[in-house]
């Protein structure tokens, strides 16, 4: 795991480097950063897998970094070290997979960087919540684990959701991914986006291009980048798949 250290004080930069070199797996980049803007000049060169980030610097703040990061399609874990701990709650509004307070004591950080190699749901989902959001408003993108890792899907690309069993398939013009979440937790967050047209299905409302019913009665709707192929919509959800075209 490479980590990028960004810290103003220089002592600061050389203890985590040390206590880093203690953390098998873990591997401290050079140059570190001593500043915001350094550091996402850092961040496009290095490509760290993990920031330790310093919330109090002269410039651009660690928070504003973190928010420059989450407009990023794939941005590194951010741990932040602070000698202050009033920012806890603005720093997990930024995306923040860690807080430690600064002494920074190794368990704590070798526990926070375990974390960071595996995020759970939540962290996931605030990997991708815009900051000017309020936590729990919804996210601007979709994030999945693949065998690329972690890859985050602009809202405005999904094209559908599908459950099926267990998972819901998620289709985009490049192709499909699998998310660990319920349909209807995706109903709800984003149903001014999406449209349900069957028990298993969400569609982009601006992708719908027509509505059409077959020979044998039943009815088929056709989306935008979906190459012709249809999919099915279930007689309870027609009438509300028509209201929402005569308005689109």
């Amino acid at each position: 795991m490479n980590v990028l250290i960004v810290d103003d004080e220089p002592l600061a930069r050389e203890r985590l480097a040390r206590l880093l070199g203690q953390i098998p797996g873990c591997r401290a980049l050079e140059p570190a950063a001593g500043n915001g803007e350094e550091a996402l000049q850092l961040i496009d060169s290095l490509k760290p897998d993990v920031v330790l980030l310093d919330i109090r610097m002269p410039g651009m703040d660690g928070l504003q970094v973190a928010a420059k990061l989450c407009e990023r399609d794939a941005p590194p874990a951010v741990i932040f070290c602070t000698a202050h701990d009033e920012f806890a709650l603005e720093a997990f509004q930024v995306s923040a997979v860690g807080y430690l307070v600064k002494p920074v004591r190794l368990e704590a950080l070798a526990e926070a960087l375990k974390n960071a190699e595996r995020p759970n749901r939540v962290q996931l989902a605030a990997l991708t919540r815009p900051v000017e959001d309020e936590v729990g408003g919804p996210r601007s993108h979709i994030s999945a684990r693949t065998r690329k890792g972690i890859e985050l899907i602009p809202l405005e690309q999904v094209i559908y959701f599908i459950a099926d069993h267990k998972y819901v398939t998620l289709r985009h013009p490049q192709g499909e991914v699998l998310l660990d979440e319920p349909l209807k937790a995706l109903e709800d967050e984003f149903g001014e986006r999406f449209v349900r047209i069957h028990r298993n299905a969400l569609v982009a409302r601006e992708r719908i291009e027509r509505l059409q019913r077959t020979a044998l009665g039943h009815f088929q709707l056709y989306l935008r980048d979906l190459n012709g192929e249809p999919l099915t919509v279930s007689r309870r959800h027609v009438a509300g798949v028509r209201k929402l075209m005569n308005q689109l």
